[in-house]
């Protein structure tokens, strides 16, 4: 397992400025997170001090990496196993590091869905063990909303904003309107598109995770040698597909087999090239639909959150469309993009602030299928049974 601490007690994120529109008192508030939907165990103390300026106290992250890199994904009993274990320490070493007694502590909060099941019992179940005894509200988060709200966390957004959320389990456009109110606009009809860059990964015998090591290959790769298809793109249809370019990969490599380093690297820029152009005619739509749903917003916004908003090509293609279109491109650091839980712990304090904590409180049962929208038809990448975010 690898242990990472990537913010210093105190952290303040540099450029940051006053979350104007929340509500509330100007006294501090202070929240545990906790984050177990997937792989990673995580435990984060986040505050809003009175000037409504966010604080990253702490931010432990237990990546699971190694223990399921021999099977090319989760599994999903290993998983909820490395959580039990784990998450007491985890949590006693965000507290520690944050330098906040429990006693101080305003709230719990902790992922309750989507995500495996079993990994969210856990956190879930410990969050709630943790506020009964400590006399503490108990927060029910929605994994999914905490990536919704992070680029507030790091850059201070009004809303509303766009959000291109791009992970293992889900690919969705949603406008963020406010807390609690998201509106999804396109989501993925069959493979999300991390998954799809872990099996090209698997299919071309690289190591999991996929995307860091499809996007490392691909830098010495020529992407113009496969002409693999764009899915979706210029159809009216707003949704993402990932399968049929999957089957593409697979078809040619299984073509030119036995596969060189120069073949594989090959196939990974032709494959990431097709899916910056798919998600390039996605958001241009989406684009043109944010400035007619909102013609007052000041200053019209793309925020990307997910693990594989760290693809530099995706980011560059996304950037390029953005300022052509008058768009502010944001992206919250690596680190709150994967799963962390200075997120659901942001999440907590944005929820408190709105009073709209006791929603999801202490008889919360964890969701392994909970859509942010939840009026939206559901698809696969809404929120999906088991996804990885």
């Amino acid at each position: 397992m690898r242990l990472n601490s990537p913010r210093p007690s105190g952290f303040l994120l540099p450029g940051k400025s006053p979350i104007n529109n929340l509500r509330g008192s100007d006294q501090l508030i202070r929240v545990l997170g906790i984050e177990t939907s997937c792989d990673e165990t995580a435990a984060s103390v986040v505050a809003l001090d009175s000037d409504a300026l966010p604080r990253i106290l702490s931010n432990i992250v237990l990546s699971q990496i190694e223990e399921h890199a021999a099977f090319g994904g989760v599994v999903p009993e290993i998983a909820a196993r490395a959580h039990v274990e784990a998450l007491d320490g985890i949590i006693e070493a965000a507290l520690a590091d944050s330098g906040v007694a429990l006693a101080d502590i305003d709230a719990i909060a902790a992922t309750a869905g989507p995500g495996l099941v079993g990994g969210l019992i856990v956190g879930l179940m410990t969050a709630k063990a943790i506020a009964a005894a400590a006399g503490k509200p108990l927060i029910a988060v929605n994994h999914l909303e905490g990536h919704a709200l992070t680029a507030r966390l790091t850059d201070g957004l009004d809303f509303p904003y766009l959000l291109l959320l791009v992970s293992g389990g889900h690919t969705q456009i949603l406008a963020v309107r406010g807390v609690g109110d998201y509106q999804r606009w396109a989501t993925t009809i069959d493979d999300a598109l991390g998954e799809a860059f872990d099996k090209t990964a698997k299919m071309l015998g690289l190591p999991y995770p996929g995307g860091p090591n499809v996007e490392k290959a691909a830098h010495d790769g020529n992407a113009a040698r496969f002409a693999f298809p764009r899915p979706m793109k210029g159809s009216a249809q707003p949704d993402f597909s990932f399968s049929g370019l999957k089957t593409a990969v697979r078809q040619a490599a299984t073509a030119i087999e036995p596969l060189g380093d120069q073949d594989v690297a090959d196939i990974c820029a032709s494959f990431q090239a097709a899916v910056a152009d798919a998600l390039a005619d996605r958001v241009a739509r989406a684009l043109t639909r944010f400035r007619d749903t909102f013609p007052g917003a000041k200053s019209p916004t793309l925020v990307v959150a997910g693990g594989v908003a760290a693809n530099r090509t995706i980011k560059a293609t996304l950037e390029h469309l953005c300022a052509q279109a008058g768009f502010s491109f944001v992206a919250p650091p690596l680190k709150l993009c994967t799963d962390n839980a200075a997120m659901i712990a942001w999440a907590g304090i944005e929820r408190l602030r709105g009073g709209l904590a006791e929603e999801n409180g202490f008889d919360f049962v964890p969701r392994s299928r909970w859509p942010l929208d939840s009026i939206s038809a559901p698809m696969v990448g809404s929120g999906r049974r088991g996804a990885k975010a």
